[in-house]
């Protein structure tokens, strides 16, 4: 069976129940002792100072549109996965909703373990209401087949697996899209319409960069951090994603960080590991093939490459149609 855990402040969570979607899966809920801390009135008072005299800074606008969004809800469920985004609207949630805000975190193995561990300590050190719920993409063989809606299969399992909450808070669950998501490829945003997900980032117009500002008047250590997509980014479109593969690649990718590397990726290709790291640091790696290329071969890879086109994210979208390479949600 699933395992949720929950925290705030000394709370932890000794209940849970099941709930089977329509796909079969199981879904997670939180405890009686968290939800019924959530349900309580709390609310945070909040105002952005600035001197009299300075020009008004648009960014001002769209938080105060974002804020005055969340305030318009009973409560909220956020896909709390501990990056930049999501990260921006936990935080904006609690600071507007107070413990009627819920931060849940989905882990599987697609999920690195420093994320799910730095997601955990952020969550605990700004004392959100938080919920670490297990999710099990991989028994969904679509999921598994790694095809180009690969996305579309794993945020279907995640909102299968939030429901619970969101329905015993009477609350929406609500994810950490922005606008610069529009022009990428995310087939996960069809599965987010098609259960009515809020996106309170986009519908504020703010954009990636936006977010990382408002983060750094907050104070939030991931301000500045790299993206960090599922490790399944990682995987070839067509190479079959398994618990396996996910572990390589996480531990592949902690042999690059613990040699200096802070923005990169291991692609996995099947027997090939491909490496990207920023243009800038290509040399530096180069320099450090033979470490490289015999720690990653004993991880299971039988090849190992570094592109010479540098870190690029979503760079495996490269071979899939023009056409295919949007969000899938129209704005005026």
């Amino acid at each position: 069976m699933a395992r949720t855990t929950t925290s705030h402040a000394a709370e932890t969570a000794t209940s849970r129940s099941a709930a089977t979607a329509s796909s079969g899966s199981r879904a997670n809920s939180a405890s009686d002792s968290v939800l019924g801390a959530i349900e309580g009135e709390y609310r945070c008072s909040w105002h952005h100072e600035r001197m009299d005299g300075d020009s008004p800074d648009p960014l001002d606008a769209k938080e105060q549109a974002l804020r005055d969004a969340l305030a318009g809800l009973h409560a909220i469920v956020v896909a709390y996965s501990g990056g930049v985004d999501s990260s921006y609207l936990a935080h904006a949630a609690y600071e507007v909703l107070g413990r009627r805000a819920l931060a849940v975190t989905a882990v599987s193995p697609s999920l690195a373990r420093a994320e799910r561990d730095e997601a955990a300590g952020l969550a605990r050190v700004r004392g959100w209401n938080h919920a670490v719920v297990e999710t099990r993409e991989l028994r969904r063989a679509e999921y598994r087949k790694n095809g180009s809606d690969r996305c579309y299969w794993c945020k279907t399992e995640l909102f299968d697996v939030l429901t619970p909450f969101a329905e015993r808070l009477g609350a929406p669950v609500a994810v950490g899209t922005n606008v610069d998501d529009l022009g990428d490829h995310r087939p996960g945003g069809d599965a987010a319409r098609e259960r009515n997900v809020l996106t309170p980032l986009l519908d504020s117009d703010l954009s990636k960069a936006d977010v990382r500002r408002l983060s750094r008047r907050a104070g939030l250590p991931t301000a500045d951090k790299p993206a960090g997509p599922c490790l399944a980014s990682r995987v070839a479109y067509g190479v079959e994603v398994t618990a396996e593969r996910l572990t390589r690649i996480d531990e592949a990718e902690a042999v690059l960080r613990s040699l200096g590397f802070d923005e990169l990726r291991v692609r996995d290709h099947g027997e090939l590991a491909r490496i990207e790291v920023p243009s800038g640091q290509i040399e530096r790696a180069a320099a450090a093939a033979g470490e490289i290329s015999a720690r990653l071969k004993t991880l299971g890879f039988t090849y190992v490459t570094l592109d010479l086109g540098g870190f690029r994210s979503g760079s495996l979208n490269d071979l899939l149609p023009a056409t295919s390479l949007r969000i899938g949600r129209s704005r005026p």
